[in-house]
């Protein structure tokens, strides 16, 4: 053959650009340029070194080969009593399933629940692997528009309107990716109320829930009756620094529990046991590392949105959680991919475009925290010098 004859459904798979950025980034490193990383989610610190020991120990002791689809017992023993205690639902370790990151929940929750033509209303500017996998799928994606002047929350009005007779799912991520917003207690009580009305699925992207700078997490499985429409989302990347280490899992009503087994069966059959086991340390040992970390991010943050405040032409808000400021740039005399293309060629700074999140995001930029305050305020130096000689 000449060319591959792809399937129809790849045209319509999208990307998530923060790697497609990284590899431009790297490709300019190794022609000798000096870049500072703010485009990867990724945090910079190293896995706590008791996680590490819990793997290497699991690994001599001979936890190397395969174990059940939906995970190790113990492992997911371990979560069920976390997710107990931190929302206060009990869960039962069969509706836990563990999986090679959070994606494939994303993946595999879709991926039962929505036939062709099926509505999944997702949050946007957001993640770009939920407006993805929808169109993948076959489904119909719904955008509901984060607003900044609600500090990137949606408005319950506009998630009313778009509701339909088809809606299947509504995705929620909070704290939030790319803006680093929070939903309320008063948001999450109104939606679960429009989920139990008008019965749809709630799949819910929490993988960022102890990076949170103010208040305590808030959960939609916590509200009575979403037990039974809820998908809850979690992992370990970014609360413990494992994002190689690919564990993540999900929380369903065992109906769905099963099907997630069954996809996990079909695709990549099991999670790395010693993986699994270095998750229990995790979860069950010192918390120490994770307050410390939050901690420092949330020095980084406030150095950010300052600096970024302090460049003419910019605005941001300060997000309340996740590692991730979204400045508004629609000052700028270019459009903001063209800005992040700019600042990357001309001051070494990686960033993301506010369209790589989606359309609502148009004007805006996405710069991740996760590198240290020295090459944050370094960053901050070349984009108001480069911006300068922009706007000159």
């Amino acid at each position: 053959m000449e060319s591959a004859i792809f399937a129809e459904r790849m045209s319509r798979l999208g990307t998530e650009s923060a790697f497609e950025v990284l590899a431009k980034a790297k490709a300019l490193e190794a022609q000798g340029r000096d870049i500072v990383h703010l485009e990867i989610g990724q945090p910079d610190f190293p896995t706590p070194a008791n996680i590490c020991e819990a793997a290497f120990k699991a690994m001599k002791d001979g936890h190397t080969g395969y174990c059940p689809s939906a995970g190790v017992h113990e492992f997911r023993e371990v979560v069920a009593q976390h997710i107990t205690e931190t929302r206060g639902v009990t869960i039962h370790p069969d509706e836990v399933t563990v999986t090679p990151g959070a994606k494939p929940i994303i993946f595999f929750t879709i991926l039962a629940l929505i036939d062709e033509g099926d509505e999944v209303i997702y949050p946007e500017p957001g993640f770009p692997i939920y407006e993805s996998v929808i169109d993948f799928i076959g489904g119909k994606a719904v955008p509901l528009r984060l607003r900044e002047e609600v500090d990137f929350r949606f408005r319950i009005a506009d998630l009313e309107a778009a509701i339909s007779e088809r809606t299947k799912l509504l995705i929620l991520n909070s704290p939030q990716n790319p803006t680093g917003g929070t939903l309320t207690a008063a948001d999450l009580e109104a939606i679960a109320e429009l989920a139990l009305k008008h019965n749809f699925y709630v799949l819910t992207d929490e993988v960022y829930s102890r990076i949170l700078y103010e208040g305590t997490h808030q959960s939609i499985l916590s509200f009575p009756g979403m037990k039974e429409q809820t998908i809850l989302i979690e992992g370990h990347s970014k609360t413990y620094a494992m994002t190689g280490w690919r564990l993540g899992y999900g929380i369903a009503p065992q109906a769905i529990a099963d099907k997630i087994t069954q996809l996990t069966i079909n695709s990549n059959s099991c999670t790395a046991t010693f993986t699994q086991i270095a998750g229990i340390e995790a979860l069950t040992g010192p918390q120490t590392f994770v307050t410390q970390m939050v901690a420092e991010f949330q020095k980084r943050r406030d150095a950010i949105v300052d600096g970024l405040n302090a460049i003419d032409g910019i605005s941001c808000i300060k997000p309340l959680g996740s590692f991730y400021v979204f400045p508004n740039v629609e000052q700028l005399p270019i459009s903001c991919e063209a800005l992040a293309d700019y600042l990357m060629d001309e001051a070494g700074v990686a960033l993301l475009p506010g369209t790589s999140f989606g359309k609502y995001g148009d004007g805006y930029l996405r710069l991740s925290y996760a590198n240290s305050l020295e090459n944050i305020q370094e960053a901050l130096r070349r984009m108001e010098t480069a911006l300068a000689n922009l706007v000159a």
